[in-house]
Order: structure tokens, then C-alpha cells, then sequence
């Protein structure tokens, strides 16, 4: 299984698309700007989006994807998978006729272009040999995160916050799974820290909090994602020094890695 950065940035602007991760050819993971980076004929291959949440940086490219699919995808609708909220607040403010087409019931309601199916916290969704579980996120509107491996077993997990100011189940959950990598955001810089509470996102004094309830026994790569393009360099600066700052919880500094939009997880 094979996990593409399709777009990872906090905002826009030249060479910065936001959050959308490709799993193998056919799942979307979040459908920001960052689709913007497939060909037609790699949007003709999707066949489920999973969605974080209800946030313009997050669903951006949903509509204008399917819109570019539309011809060819009669009787063959593309499968969104969200919380039941998401799903509300897409068809009241995005797939409502004036901002979007309603692609829900359009060309027909019995051949439409998506089909939305609702997720709750800890449900799972077995698809062609992967499963994908649904992790709990706390954040300014309702929003998940989400695990992935393939259905072996033995398989090792590729787990994805969301957007997220922490959440005790999330890390709960996390430490029950063999994690190959952890991706988290990581949106403003520590002067920003009040701002990023208000927003329901960490800064790197936030992260470092959040970090430590990671069982001591796990070791995982961490990447940083969802950083403001013009704040990067300043949050990876206080992310690589928090440890050095204050007292670690574990004997050995994380292994922290900036994420950035063309890298590729092979699990």
C-alpha cells in the first residue's frame, strides 16, 4: 500500500496545496487544493474520498473533481465517507445549487455522483485489502483523523490526526497499534499559542504536550503537516528545539520530519 502527499500546507500560495493524501490509485484521504496535482485520468481511478472534516482547505477539490469526472462517471458515483455533520454542512454549504451542483442527486437521485456514507469514531471501512478506521479528533468543527494499513494482520498502521488540538482517545487508540508513521499537524507558531487554542490547533509547545502520551515502548517516525507557509520555518525551528527546552518524558528525542507534498509512504 502506498500513501502520496498530494498537498500538506496550511494555505495556498506557489508550491503550497493543501491537505489531500492518495492511498494506492483509488482513496482519497481529505480533498484539499492538493488534488489540484492529479491528472484527469488519476481522478477517473478514485472511488472513495474520506473526509476530516467540513474545513475549505480540506474539501476544496471535492466538488470541482467530480465535476471534472462527471462524464464519465454515470451510474458509477464516487463514495464519500464522513461524519454525518460533514455531510451536512457539504449539502448546506457547498453541494447546494448556488455555490455547487448538488452532485448528490444530480445527474439523477438514482444515479448520482456521490453517494455519501456517514462515519462515527471507531468505525472501520475494509476496501480492496486496506481498512480504514475512523480515529476521534478535537477541533473547531466535528472532525476525525484516521488510521490505515492493509488487512493483513501483521500489517503496520499509517495514522493521520486531522486537524486537531489533541484528544485523549486519539492517543488511546494510537498506542494499541504497531504505527509505521504518525502524521500531525502542527498549524501556528508558539507566539500564536492562544490563537491556535482558539482554532482548535497545535502549536509546537501544544504538540510537544500532546507528544508525550505516546506510550514510551513505541518508536515511529512523526511528520509535521498543516503549517502556514509563511510560519514553516519558524514552527519546525520550535519543534526540532522543544525537546532541548524542556524535561523529556522518554529517554530519547522524537523523530520528527517535516512532510512534504511528493513524499510517498510505502507500507
Amino acid at each position: 500500500m502506498k500513501v502520496r502527499v498530494l498537498g500538506c500546507s496550511g494555505a495556498i500560495a506557489r508550491d503550497c496545496r493543501t491537505t489531500s493524501f492518495l492511498v494506492d490509485q483509488d482513496i482519497l484521504i481529505d480533498a484539499g487544493t492538493g488534488v489540484g496535482e492529479l491528472t484527469r485520468d488519476e481522478m477517473l481511478r478514485i472511488e472513495h474520498v474520506f473526509l476530516t472534516h467540513s474545513h475549505l482547505d480540506h474539501v476544496a477539490c471535492l466538488p470541482l473533481m467530480v465535476d471534472t469526472m462527471a462524464c464519465d462517471r454515470i451510474g458509477r458515483p464516487i463514495h464519500v465517507h464522513a461524519l454525518p455533520q460533514t455531510i451536512a454542512a457539504l449539502r448546506a454549504h457547498v453541494l447546494n445549487d448556488v455555490i455547487w451542483p448538488d452532485f448528490s442527486r444530480l445527474p439523477t437521485p438514482e444515479l448520482p455522483l456521490i453517494q455519501f456514507h456517514p462515519l462515527q469514531v471507531g468505525h472501520t471501512r475494509e476496501l480492496g485489502g486496506r481498512v480504514i478506521e475512523a480515529l476521534p479528533a478535537r477541533h473547531a468543527v466535528p472532525a476525525l483523523g484516521f488510521a490505515l494499513r492493509r488487512q493483513a494482520t501483521d500489517a503496520p498502521w499509517w495514522v493521520f490526526s486531522g486537524d486537531t488540538s489533541g484528544h485523549p482517545d486519539f492517543w488511546q487508540r494510537l498506542n494499541q497499534l504497531r504505527v509505521h508513521s504518525l502524521v500531525i499537524e502542527t498549524a501556528f507558531a508558539n507566539r500564536e499559542r492562544e490563537l491556535a487554542q482558539m482554532a482548535q490547533h497545535l502549536s509546537p509547545e501544544t504538540l510537544a504536550e500532546e507528544l508525550d502520551r505516546i506510550d514510551r515502548r513505541h518508536r515511529f517516525p512523526i511528520y509535521i503537516t498543516h503549517t502556514k507557509p509563511a510560519d514553516t520555518e519558524t514552527i519546525m525551528r520550535e519543534i526540532a528545539q522543544f525537546d532541548q527546552v524542556r524535561p523529556p518524558r522518554r529517554e530519547v528525542a522524537h523523530d520528527i520530519r517535516w512532510l512534504s507534498a511528493g513524499h510517498v509512504f510505502e507500507l
